[in-house]
């Protein structure tokens, strides 16, 4: 690596530390030395043991299970940085907690995706890196700079792999119609048809109707969103597929794995032949399953921060 990396440091919490050691290993850079722990009390203990001073730091931590933990100790991981001058912070949050309560959807709900936004900014982050925002305008919450990648990078070129040849017999599914937009350029990556389903419910405590907007008959479904938490969401849209659609075979994709509560259940007995997600979250061995494809981002968050130390646009990583 070039001398100029010489001021560039990583660092990690506890979240996905594999992560981050293989973000450091992409750069040639060795990962920060620190420890995260907890006092008796259970209160976040941060101690850095070397010198950030004027240093351009990224810290690597996903704010998933445990949210509330890993999202202090980023918080009070940023502070200790800034506490010992580094030169720039950019906290790199490859899974972004707290994304899905980005509006008031009834009265008197709290928007916490605005309020997490502001912690990170107050605990002195000057900068943040994320993947797939659940709602893009969550970067409207931050009043510092946020680059925002994309999982197609990774999830297009796997597929099209995957599917060589036969492109014209797939099609790419919105799971609703919140994620329309998302679906629309992933379809567009992977020379694919769109479809849509389309989920309501006629009156109050009545089964929910699934619609296919779209044509799905014969065809190999990939059903493409950005967060699977408890695996309901898709594996309903799996069953509708087939049952209602004529799908003949279907496929999930999506860039963070949750995987909460029943997720893994649902996928094993689902008629889904393969779960594809991405490593922005930690997959610990109980909840991995033969279905499961789990593909490494480590490579585009290094250019993305290579990009960011530079001062070279990230958009650049989009057309390669």
């Amino acid at each position: 690596m070039a001398a100029h990396y010489n001021n560039i440091k990583i660092f990690a919490a506890n979240s996905h530390p594999a992560l981050a050691a293989a973000i450091a290993n992409e750069l040639a850079l060795p990962l920060g030395r620190s420890e995260v722990g907890k006092f008796s009390d259970g209160e976040i203990n941060v101690s850095i043991f070397e010198s950030v001073r004027g240093s351009d730091v990224f810290v690597v931590q996903s704010t998933c299970h445990p949210v509330n933990d890993n999202l202090m100790e980023l918080l009070i991981m940023t502070d200790a940085l800034k506490r010992a001058s580094a030169g720039r912070i950019t906290a790199v949050m490859p899974y972004f907690g707290y994304a899905r309560q980005d509006r008031k959807a009834k009265s008197r709900d709290p928007i916490s995706a605005k309020l997490v936004a502001d912690l990170i900014t107050a605990a002195g982050a000057n900068r943040v890196l994320t993947m797939d925002l659940h709602a893009p305008q969550i970067q409207g919450f931050f009043n510092i700079p946020l680059d925002h990648l994309y999982g197609s990078l990774i999830l297009a070129p796997y597929f099209l792999e995957k599917f060589r040849g036969r492109e014209e017999r797939i099609v790419v599914v919105s799971p609703d119609v919140g994620s329309v937009a998302r679906a629309r350029s992933f379809a567009y990556k992977c020379g694919a048809s769109l479809a849509i389903i389309d989920k309501r419910r006629e009156r109050a405590n009545s089964s929910e109707v699934c619609n296919i907007i779209g044509d799905v008959a014969g065809k190999t479904a990939i059903l493409f969103d950005d967060v699977i938490d408890t695996g309901g969401t898709i594996c309903n849209a799996a069953a509708a597929l087939i049952g209602m659609g004529g799908a003949v075979e279907v496929y999930a994709c999506a860039s963070h794995g949750v995987l909460s509560g029943e997720a893994v259940r649902r996928f094993r007995e689902s008629p889904i032949m393969e779960l594809v997600i991405l490593d922005t979250i930690r997959v610990p061995e109980e909840k991995r399953f033969p279905k499961l494809t789990v593909l490494p981002v480590a490579k585009v968050f290094a250019r993305a921060i290579e990009r960011i130390y530079n001062e070279q646009p990230i958009s650049s990583l989009f057309n390669e």
